[in-house]
């Protein structure tokens, strides 16, 4: 009988590597931000973030482990077709139509455009050049799941923590100088603020397709007991949300303590970047580039890893290698339209399933409570729909104003969650529906 257990160093690798998938670039630009404008609440602020940057992703992990490893598990209790359709939404929403390609697309950007003159910079070639490198990586190691555990999270997440170490080290033992005053927002609301910047990271959506990830990498051990992975899969969501809370804690304080060294920014990304270089001068810029290209790489192998899995079991007509190459192709070739286009083009996409993704864990995780009764999620869903779809299309451009009056009068809406009350609602309604069918 094949082995069965992992050691505790075993166990810590799978950690490392999940928290390496989930760490992106938008992950290491939020907390800096956060840490500027929040000023003197920077604490309040980033409890938030953590809650919703780091607590939802978590508890996302557990949800999957526990439902059978599987996103389209949970959404299949709403209905089989659903559970596909849904679940097929979120792999190319997250995969090849946005969250790969833009891992590329921001390496670039962050990573390697500011060495480059303007000219060459500002012309299509390198940027061509770069994500053919960068995807083929990604394709090299997601041509082999089974060793993202010795590629990622024993190689890569090693890596990538000693380069942000490097930075927080620093910052801690000579900082740069004390916060600013907090703007916008976080003077009158910086829980709200942080809450709402942690939900945007949307690593909640990932976290509900690195369940596969982990199952996949765990096969490629010789570990296929239930139980075990199920264990050890809650164990790495810890490991990696430990990893994750240290890294924004860590982030958040350079934004924070570097307003009076480099100046107010905006920008995420440009905090980083110059307090690297205040830090540790032109080293500096070699460690925030090595941290941005090793992040979005981890992520882009997580994701295409997942994605590829998914769809060579609804198409098993093509393999999972096929099914990486073409992912490969595609996010190079999407990559090449730019950061901002992405972004346009796929964030009412997020926004409209993100919030049905919530629900649907929720509801899971509480399954017990009403039997786990399809009326429950139907009509708990169709609440959140009726809000989430109109944010998406709101984002996209199409507007009423009658209702999206009506929408932004329900409380919580200012935080991006205008569709919580909507959700409970509708899984009452859906309670009191199986209730009467028993009577």
């Amino acid at each position: 009988m094949p082995n069965q257990s992992l050691s505790l160093m075993g166990k810590i690798s799978v950690g490392f590597m999940l928290f390496a998938l989930f760490l992106g670039a938008g992950n290491i630009i939020f907390p800096p931000e956060l840490g500027q404008k929040s000023g003197e609440h920077f604490v309040i602020a980033m409890i938030a973030f953590l809650i919703t940057g780091v607590g939802l992703p978590l508890l996302g992990v557990i949800t999957v482990a526990k439902s059978g490893g599987e996103l389209q598990d949970m959404a299949g209790r709403v209905s089989p077709k659903f559970g596909v359709i849904f679940t097929a939404i979120v792999y190319l929403a997250i995969g090849p139509f946005f969250a790969m390609p833009r891992t590329g697309t921001v390496s670039f950007e962050l990573g390697v455009k500011p060495y480059l003159s303007e000219a060459t910079a500002n012309s299509a070639w390198p940027l061509i050049a770069f994500s053919i490198v960068f995807f083929g990586i990604t394709l090299f190691f997601a041509l082999k799941p089974s060793r993202l555990i010795d590629t990622v999270g024993k190689v890569l997440t090693p890596a990538l923590l000693i380069v942000i170490g490097a930075l927080a080290v620093k910052a801690f033992v000579t900082p740069m100088d004390g916060p600013g005053k907090a703007i916008e927002n976080y003077i009158s609301n910086p829980f709200g603020e942080g809450f709402k910047k942690g939900y945007l990271t949307m690593d909640f959506l990932a976290a509900l397709v690195f369940g596969i990830v982990i199952v996949q990498a765990l096969k490629g051990k010789n570990i296929t007991h239930r139980p075990t992975v199920v264990k050890t899969t809650i164990f790495a969501a810890f490991i990696a949300a430990i990893g994750l809370a240290l890294v924004y804690i860590s982030l958040g304080y350079i934004g924070s303590s570097s307003v009076q060294s480099i100046g107010f920014s905006g920008q995420g990304a440009e905090i980083i970047t110059k307090s690297a270089f205040e830090l540790y001068g032109n080293f500096g810029n070699i460690l925030i580039t090595a941290v941005i290209i090793l992040a979005c790489l981890t992520t882009s192998i997580g994701l295409m890893t997942a994605s590829s899995e998914f769809f060579h079991k609804i198409f098993p007509s093509l393999s999972y290698n096929k099914w990486v190459i073409l992912f490969a192709v595609f996010s190079t070739v999407i990559a090449n339209f730019g950061l901002s286009t992405i972004i346009k083009v796929s964030l009412p996409v997020l926004l409209a399933i993100y919030p049905l993704a919530i629900v649907l864990m929720i509801l899971v995780l509480a399954s017990k409570l009403f039997n786990d009764a399809r009326p429950v999620y139907v009509c708990a869903l169709i609440f959140t729909a009726f809000v989430s779809l109109y944010d998406g299309l709101k984002e996209a451009g199409i507007t009423n104003k009658a209702y999206g009056d009506f929408l932004n009068s329900i409380p919580l809406a200012q935080y991006s969650l205008g569709w919580l009350i909507p959700a409970a609602v509708g899984a009452i309604i859906g309670y009191i529906i199986v209730l009467l069918r028993k009577k």
